[in-house]
């Protein structure tokens, strides 16, 4: 699954992406820069947090940049640069910028790039243990690496009466968005899907407001319609809320909160495994937030649903 038709690419050819490091199934792939940023920013000095900042809203392109150059977009010194990277855990600049290279070549990465885990020849028995070992791997990765306040915040707005709840993706993608929006729908009023072409939906982009939620799913390879539709909406003052890999979609730029969710499958396709249990934590934690009502909402679903059945 990806949605690697953002930056540079067709849409058409969004959402099929694959893992970065084919290699490293068994002992997880590193943590990208944006998760050790993450880690570490409840700790970060106000001048450290003037670097994360700078970083995420151009990610990964300004950390390429020198030392001096990432200091100037931050408004930071030099070796206040050094010393952040330093906290993230790298070695010096040279190894934070090679760690944010490698991400660009995953970033880039197709189905025809990596190998699968597997080969032709490979018993079923191999292929049933590894899709076990990467699928709990990604899961498990996916949850400790979690940004609890952006999760919070995502619940929060999702669970807004004064909102309404729009959710979209990329060619595969959008098979999350679907699966959020059926739930949603049977929590609270005023949520929707998009389905085809999102993007030339001129109606839904009149409409668009601050009383807007757009939840937004985009994995590479970054998808140039959705990305085009989430800046629109941030842009109309609707907040955006982004599931994405570890490597960010262009829409982490602008979004008001990032959920990222390992990728990597035993295929060289990019699993939805991760996202989906993503999904389903943030659904879990609706329905408790909401309470009450939720549950009274399902109650009159489902009598709806045996009254059009016809049942007594």
């Amino acid at each position: 699954m990806a949605d690697l038709a953002g930056e540079h690419s067709d849409p058409a050819k969004g959402d099929t992406g694959p893992e970065p490091e084919p290699a490293g199934h068994d002992a997880g792939p590193a943590a990208t820069v944006a998760e050790r940023v993450r880690r570490v920013e409840g700790g970060l000095s106000p001048a450290e947090r003037k670097i994360a900042r700078a970083l995420t809203a151009n990610y990964p392109a300004a950390g390429l940049e020198s030392a001096s150059g990432l200091a100037s977009q931050a408004g930071v010194s030099a070796p206040t640069v050094v010393r952040f990277v330093a906290r993230l855990g790298f070695d010096g600049y040279r190894h934070f910028q090679q760690s944010l290279r490698e991400e660009v070549q995953a970033r880039q990465a197709s189905p025809l790039t990596l190998a699968p885990v597997i080969g032709r020849d490979s018993p079923t028995s191999e292929l049933v243990e590894a899709a076990r070992q990467v699928s709990g791997a990604t899961v498990d990765q996916t949850f400790a690496a979690l940004p609890e306040r952006e999760f919070d915040q995502a619940v929060g707005l999702l669970c807004d009466p004064a909102k309404r709840i729009s959710s979209f993706g990329g060619r595969f993608s959008q098979l999350l968005a679907e699966y959020l929006d059926l739930h949603l729908r049977l929590l609270r009023p005023g949520t929707f899907v998009h389905t085809a072409a999102p993007g030339r939906d001129a109606g839904f982009r009149v409409d668009l407001s601050r009383r807007d939620v757009c939840v937004v799913f985009d994995f590479r390879r970054y998808q140039d319609d959705t990305v085009r539709l989430a800046r629109y909406a941030h842009e109309r003052g609707a907040k955006v809320v982004l599931f994405t890999d570890p490597w960010l979609s262009p829409v982490a730029e602008f979004a008001d909160v990032v959920l990222p969710a390992r990728v990597e499958a035993p295929s060289p396709f990019d699993s939805i495994v991760a996202p989906m249990a993503l999904v389903e934590a943030v659904v879990a934690a609706v329905h408790a937030r909401l309470g009450p009502a939720a549950e009274e909402r399902m109650r009159a679903a489902e009598e709806a649903c045996r009254g059009e059945a016809g049942t007594p």
